[in-house]
């Protein structure tokens, strides 16, 4: 895919956004989850040695405080604890991560065909509902997981996992996924086509879709290639003339939510369509001019839950640094630093 990007530039436009992610109080749960995927991710791009030590400070200082119960959302902060183990190969690491595993295998409330129920905490909150969110914060993770091991079970029980949230929440009329479904009524609650639920859906799928050694022998996974496909055929033409997508991403007025156009445009890195060249590019440009020289991320929408309007959507506040906003900004950056090292 030909940009118009340095790499040397987004390095260091990826360092500035790492030390702000740093500096910011996270605990551990998704927004930290997110945030310290994508500084993984720019140790991985980059190899600066400093983001690994700087991330077990963080852990072992957690650790020595003491970690949570684990939910679907608490589940996310097994993605920088697999970078951790794999370059450390710390026992301890991948004591949290095999129970982080056993949680999601055997413990976590499911649904239907053993689908995850979304969960944020110890108690049942939110009944029998699908969420876009799970398939980051735990389905990639199992994925993962299962990758690094070798387990066909666990890989097995992701991409299952994608099967029915693909089932679930994207529209195959039009490509565009719903950010939640509620089992017991059978509807989609609200009914919107919320960017940032999108984007955990396109940015996973575009990983897992190249994630795994020999995924063609998996059959969901001819599943996730076509959903993605579509998805992005659709995504693509909502695009706003500043880069960015709407917050609700089918209806014009909605603001641009940077988080959620980070999370598509890396997917359509991943991807490595040509054609969707011009709109990564549109993304990028537009996701650079909402990073302060400080590494903050602007323009972030705050934590969402399923609204019960397009209102409720519309109200989210976007003042603040957000966690997922500094993770899926690293996500979109060191998906274009790793792109230019391929085109060189």
């Amino acid at each position: 895919m030909k940009l118009n990007a340095t790499a040397v530039d987004l390095k260091q436009i990826a360092g500035q956004v790492v030390d702000y992610t740093f500096g910011m109080d996270l605990t551990w749960d998704w927004p930290g989850g997110v945030a310290f995927y994508g500084v993984s991710r720019a140790f991985e791009a980059t190899g600066e040695t400093a983001y690994l030590e700087r991330m077990a400070a963080w852990v072992d200082e957690y650790i020595e405080a003491g970690l949570p119960s684990w939910t679907v959302n608490t589940c996310a902060m097994g993605h920088m604890l697999l970078t951790l183990h794999e370059h450390t190969q710390d026992q301890k690491y991948l004591d949290i991560i095999m129970s982080k595993v056993d949680y999601l295998e055997n413990k976590a409330l499911r649904f239907g065909d053993r689908v995850l129920q979304h969960t944020v905490s110890a108690k049942n909150d939110f009944p029998e509902q699908c969420w876009a969110d799970t398939l980051f914060m735990a389905a990639y993770f199992l994925l993962r997981v299962g990758v690094m091991q070798g387990r066909k079970d666990l890989i097995e029980d992701a991409l299952h996992q994608f099967y029915w949230h693909i089932n679930y929440l994207q529209d195959e009329e039009d490509g565009l996924w719903y950010h939640g479904y509620n089992h017991i009524n059978k509807d989609h609650m609200s009914g919107m086509y919320w960017a940032r639920a999108n984007a955990w859906a396109a940015y996973t799928m575009s990983r897992a879709a190249r994630g795994v050694p020999e995924g063609y022998l998996y059959p969901p996974m001819m599943h996730i290639w076509s959903a993605l496909r579509d998805q992005l055929a659709a995504i693509k033409k909502l695009q706003k003339e500043d880069g960015l997508w709407g917050t609700v991403l089918d209806y014009p007025e909605a603001y641009g939510e940077v988080s959620a156009t980070a999370g598509i445009a890396a997917a359509m890195v991943m991807q490595n369509n040509p054609l969707h060249g011009k709109y990564v590019q549109k993304a990028l440009d537009g996701v650079l001019a909402n990073i302060a020289s400080s590494g903050r991320v602007l323009n972030v929408s705050g934590g969402t839950a399923v609204m019960k309007d397009i209102d409720g959507y519309l109200g989210i506040d976007k003042k603040w640094a957000q966690g997922w906003g500094q993770g899926l900004a690293l996500a979109l950056l060191t998906a274009v630093i790793e792109n230019e090292k391929r085109a060189v």
